[in-house]
């Protein structure tokens, strides 16, 4: 009999190509991995890897076991999700992934109401950017995903993952309270504050800027979305803003409408097997109750 979590290891190899990742990845160490999969070579009868320079290479036969473990295990979340669902109970831990603006915008009101209404229900959650979350939830180191996708960019997408749409968050130009800034045009000489070349935030934003005719100086660089809020606030940097890092707070910098009110898509992902659990469902709701309160009056 194969061991179901040998197997695993195995598919974690191939998603991530080296030991030292899926060691790194499972918080195993790089000899434990090693081990691991030696015994799973010995309980299969056949060589399931072969040295390739410094780096190990998957046999035939290795690549049919993966592509049943892959089977397998969306069959256990399946059937584990089928007996939870015949339960009447909301419980158990759900492992969120989320990214800086959602974790400071929804998630705060989302846990009240989840520890209102589902005490039995534990939230793990860990802020991530939307691209690498959506890879670990799809090879299940999560659950449940909160990502986004801005206008023209288009989020990863992972076979077995859904998507269903959140909430459609705008994008305002943020400027120091009487600096006079109304327009994208209107800041040409103004200093900016971005997030790091290679997102599609900082991509999204160089774009909206070349196309009203300015090259943004960009002279703050950050991931850190309340680092954007606070230079804005002490007058140092333009910014291109999220609704949804606001969340329910009255905004502390001058916000104005960019042209045709862009809006990023936030959205959540799970796997396709795990769709119907209680603690899956329960979260999704939660969070389109937060975000309806969002909504303008």
């Amino acid at each position: 009999m194969l061991d179901v979590r040998r197997l695993r290891l195995l598919r974690e190899l191939k998603l991530r190509g080296t030991i030292a990742a899926v060691a790194s990845a499972l918080s195993y160490t790089p000899s434990a991995v090693s081990q691991q999969l030696a015994l799973l070579e010995e309980e299969a009868r056949v060589p399931l890897l072969i040295k390739a320079g410094r780096r190990v290479q998957l046999t035939p036969e290795a690549e049919l076991l993966v592509e049943h473990t892959v089977a397998l295990l969306e069959r256990l979340e399946l059937m584990e999700a089928e007996i939870h669902s015949s339960l009447t109970e909301v419980r158990g831990t759900v492992r969120l992934a989320v990214f800086q603006s959602a974790a400071l915008g929804v998630l705060p009101q989302a846990l009240s109401l989840i520890d209102r209404d589902y005490p039995q229900l534990r939230i793990e959650m860990t802020q991530r950017e939307p691209e690498s979350a959506l890879f670990e939830t799809w090879t299940r180191e999560f659950d449940l995903v909160i990502a986004e996708q801005y206008p023209g960019h288009a989020a990863p997408r992972h076979q077995d993952l859904d998507m269903i749409p959140l909430y459609a968050d705008e994008l305002s130009l943020a400027a120091p309270a009487g600096s006079g800034i109304t327009t994208l045009a209107d800041a040409a000489g103004s200093s900016w504050v971005m997030e790091p070349r290679g997102t599609a935030s900082r991509h999204w934003a160089e774009q909206q800027c070349r196309r009203a005719g300015i090259e943004p100086d960009v002279r703050f660089e950050t991931a850190d979305l309340q680092a954007h809020i606070r230079l804005v606030e002490s007058g140092h940097a333009t910014a291109i803003l999220p609704g949804l890092v606001w969340g329910s707070r009255t905004p502390t910098v001058e916000l104005r409408p960019m042209p045709g009110l862009p809006r990023r898509t936030v959205f959540t992902s799970v796997r396709e097997s795990s769709v119907s659990r209680p603690s899956i469902v329960a979260c999704r709701a939660v969070l389109e109750q937060v975000v309806q309160s969002f909504a303008p009056e």
